[in-house]
């Protein structure tokens, strides 16, 4: 029989319980040594579910990834939190941009005209246009999300070795970040991962488990890149019928670094006082707006 996942209300007195009330106390008597924290009883069902994997003899690969999820959220929101005051954007697009190529300088530019307007640039901290993007920025203002790869990843100059520099293991826990801690994302020319981030974001937002945030596709000046996604974008996509005509709305493709700068003003100060874009599923934090 499928397990409910809110069961009835042992002798403990709590829904979501061990079933045991000696590994129950326990639980207890840690969270009055943990005493003023305010919220004890999140804590214990984290703490309940980890009692739950052992009792139920979980396969030590399944344990690692729960332990390092766990450990990386654990971090990543610590350093955030000295931050959560700071208005800040994330900006993708493929590390093998060439420091010579528009795509790059342009990078470059919408970096620092986003810091100059008081926004932190979050990036994958690798080369290409996430350099070009922290270079901008400068690093009081570039937040960087690095991923651990065998290859083509390592840690641009501007972010390395900074204290709001993050090392993930894993694409998922990165991928949350990039979308709970920012108030626009902004896509650059890229490959695959550009793409990924782009979509899942999309996603994200048309089915309501991402608050709406301006979703920017920018290209170099004279640039067709995402002119041409978007061609894709009518024709295959929705000429289909597999979006609707108002996902349209859910993002939008310029080759102006003003234009995208002005989108995502315009979004924020429509904001209620002191709110962001942040996800509702991530608590909604309130934070001032730049």
């Amino acid at each position: 029989m499928r397990e409910r996942q809110e069961p009835d209300r042992e002798r403990t007195g709590y829904a979501y319980s061990v079933g045991n009330e000696t590994i129950s106390r326990l639980i207890d008597e840690i969270l009055e040594e943990l005493k003023p924290f305010p919220s004890d009883d999140l804590i214990r069902e984290i703490m309940v579910t980890a009692v739950k994997l052992a009792q139920e003899g979980s396969d030590r690969g399944d344990l690692k990834i729960i332990r390092t999820t766990i450990k990386e959220l654990r971090y990543a929101f610590k350093v955030f939190a000295k931050y959560r005051d700071r208005p800040k954007i994330t900006v993708f697009g493929s590390a093998r941009t060439p420091p010579d190529h528009p795509a790059y300088q342009a990078a470059f530019a919408f970096g620092r005209m986003m810091a100059e307007a008081g926004y932190m640039v979050i990036t994958g901290a690798g080369p290409g246009i996430m350099a070009a993007g922290h270079e901008g920025a400068g690093q009081d203002f570039s937040v960087g999300l690095n991923i651990r790869l065998p290859f083509e990843q390592a840690p641009n100059e501007t972010i390395d070795g900074d204290e709001k520099l993050i090392n993930f293991r894993y694409f998922f826990t990165r991928k949350l970040f990039f979308v709970k801690e920012s108030y626009a994302l902004v896509l650059m020319p890229g490959g695959f991962g550009t793409h990924d981030e782009g979509f899942e974001t999309l996603t994200l937002i048309q089915t309501g488990k991402s608050a709406m945030k301006p979703v920017v596709m920018l290209d170099e000046p004279g640039g067709g890149y995402w002119r041409q996604w978007l061609s894709f974008i009518e024709q295959q996509v929705l000429g289909r019928g597999y979006i609707s005509p108002e996902d349209m709305s859910l993002f939008y493709v310029t080759d102006s670094l003003e234009a995208a700068r002005d989108e995502i003003r315009r979004f924020v100060e429509t904001l209620p006082e002191g709110l962001t874009g942040a996800s509702p599923a991530a608590g909604g934090k309130e934070r001032p707006k730049p």
